[in-house]
């Protein structure tokens, strides 16, 4: 019985990324699901998607921690670089799939994960502001 509930719970936590062309926070995922699942549960299912490559997460310029769907369907291992863009008006998150961002390390550094936010004013708000 609970694995049917896991189930049931996983599947509508990915029709909310399926549906979203934004990242989304835990309570905008908790509030499309009209209370299917608590909290903790669906905090369990984002980091099994985490894990699976599913979704990714990306920290916020104000430090709230966001998901979105990976968009890597045809690549054998998963590369997360790509940079996201933070609307300052709408507080939207889009995933910029086109822009790779760049860096150079200094000798003895490992990198493990990259987080790469760009912020200003996204299409939508831009077009409103005019």
């Amino acid at each position: 019985m609970k694995t049917t509930r896991n189930t049931a719970a996983k599947t509508a936590v990915l029709e909310v990324f399926e549906k979203s062309k934004t990242a989304l926070s835990h309570t905008e995922i908790q509030k499309q699901l009209n209370d299917l699942c608590d909290r903790v549960t669906i905090y369990r299912i984002l980091d099994r998607l985490i894990n699976e490559d599913v979704i990714h997460k990306i920290s916020n310029l104000d430090g709230t921690v966001k998901y979105a769907k990976c968009n890597h369907s045809h690549q054998r291992v998963h590369i997360h670089n790509h940079a996201h863009f933070s609307c300052e008006n709408c507080h939207e998150i889009t995933c910029l799939e086109t822009v790779k961002p760049s860096y150079i390390m200094p000798h003895n550094y490992k990198v493990n994960e990259i987080n790469f936010t760009l912020s200003g004013l996204c299409p939508n708000c831009l077009n409103s502001n005019i």
